[in-house]
């Protein structure tokens, strides 16, 4: 106890203090250049003109109507020193050069252990930039980004680099480019945040051994870009509403993908490029244009427990070898098989074969959907039907469940779906490629 006692003491010096602040023209650096380190800033009411630097432990601490104004130039707050906590604060104007990443609270390399809790961000270009600290916790933030004509001009939510230990917990994200881009980072914690009218909600970049869990991505371009990353967990997310992928996994390795949802309208709810080595288990794809769509070679992936209902096609699978997607006799409900379980133990006692050889060629020759309906196409498909050796490859459900999982979506986040339904019908594309979304 006398240890914990002084550990604590040594950590908060004893001459700190609450000071007040008044809003003005250089108040605030006055006020941070007269602390003390542990000295708590409290802003009153107005707005105080910036950027300003934090070079020192200190508290920045507002009741949700103290504003600081960037005025346009750079980043309005930077964080150069540790254990920096802002709280309660507006932070507004940003400077507009994206190249600089410009932010409203931007933490550098070296100053470690920051919290940025409970603001609301403003009109910047980037929002929240970690930029080399360690251990930042960036918690329950509202942040609202830009909405200029062209979404790849505009910044992030919360921008992570070569950050390890970030906590990004509870945070909305909204307009601008990417919730939260992660590029060149590892073992970082995403979850519980909202992400709507973006590009992408999740998008990782060279991001390994982490976690983005229970997440919703409502009416985004693109729901969670896990590319060229290792060993992320991404677990118990919803993409409802999406426009291209729900999930990505492009040259992603080793990954645990499990209890996620998409659903509504999306291109492909599960588009898996290169990608080898993962878990994809009890997830729930529905409403789909595809369920799975899966290429480029991905090997040794593991599919179970998952759930297909109501994709206008189930799976895209482009190859010829044969993929065995059930395991230890548990696997997947397809909501197009036409399954009967005579023993009553919860697996259909056919197999489950998505494609065929005229699927095949449909994809490699477009053209050939006009004969989609021709009598030599149902021949074809009723031999391959009746007579499974002539298959040309592709996959295989030994072991289909004939129920479905259920993943239930909350009714406040349902209302939010709602009011993006349909919204890809009707034009709202930004300036998006949907073919670039692999490349970024």
């Amino acid at each position: 106890m006398l240890r914990a006692l002084a550990l604590m003491l040594l950590a908060t010096p004893l001459w700190a203090e609450e000071v007040h602040v008044r809003p003005g023209m250089g108040t605030l650096s006055a006020a941070i250049a007269g602390a003390t380190p542990g000295d708590v800033l409290v802003l009153a009411e107005g707005a105080y003109l910036g950027p300003v630097i934090i070079d020192r432990p200190l508290t920045l601490q507002g009741d949700g109507q103290a504003t600081i104004d960037g005025q346009g130039q750079g980043t309005v707050v930077t964080i150069t020193g540790d254990d920096v906590v802002l709280t309660g604060l507006h932070i507004t104007g940003s400077g507009t050069v994206n190249q600089d990443i410009d932010a409203g609270v931007k933490v550098v390399k070296g100053a470690d252990r920051a919290r940025i809790e409970g603001n609301r961000l403003t009109a910047n270009m980037h929002g929240i930039d970690v930029h080399g600290g360690l251990d930042t916790q960036v918690l329950r933030n509202v942040i609202e980004g830009r909405r200029n004509q062209r979404m790849n001009e505009r910044g992030n939510g919360i921008y992570v680099w070569n950050s390890p230990g970030t906590v990004v917990e509870g945070n909305s994200v909204r307009w601008g480019r990417d919730g939260i881009f992660s590029n060149a980072s590892k073992k970082g914690t995403y979850r519980d945040n909202l992400f709507r009218d973006l590009r992408f909600a999740v998008h990782y970049m060279y991001t390994h051994d982490s976690t983005v869990s229970g997440n919703i991505s409502i009416g985004n371009h693109l729901g969670f870009a896990i590319m060229f990353s290792d060993r992320v967990v991404l677990t118990n997310n919803l993409s409802l509403g999406d426009r291209e992928h729900g999930v990505m996994l492009n040259f992603a390795n080793g990954a645990d993908v499990a209890g996620n949802l998409v659903r509504g309208g999306t291109k492909k709810c599960l588009f898996i490029y290169n990608a080898h080595k993962n878990l994809i288990a009890n997830n729930r794809f529905e409403g789909c244009g595809i369920g799975i769509h899966f290429t480029a070679g991905s090997e040794r992936n593991m599919l179970t427990g998952n759930a297909f209902l109501g994709n206008q096609e189930q799976v895209k699978y482009v190859g010829t070898r044969f993929m065995e997607w059930s395991f230890e006799g548990k696997g997947n409900f397809w909501s197009d098989h036409p399954a009967f379980d005579l023993n009553g133990d919860g697996i259909a006692d056919g197999v489950y074969r998505p494609n065929d050889l005229m699927d095949h060629i449909l994809w490699s020759q477009p053209a050939a959907s006009l004969l989609t309906g021709s009598p030599a196409v149902q021949l074809v498909r009723w031999s391959q039907s009746s007579f499974p050796a002539i298959l040309p490859g592709g996959v295989t459900d030994s072991h289909p469940m004939m129920q479905p999982i259920s993943i239930p979506v909350p009714t406040d986040i349902a209302a939010f779906e709602a009011e993006v339904a349909g919204r890809w019908t009707q034009g709202q594309f930004d300036d998006i490629d949907p073919d670039d979304l692999g490349s970024h």
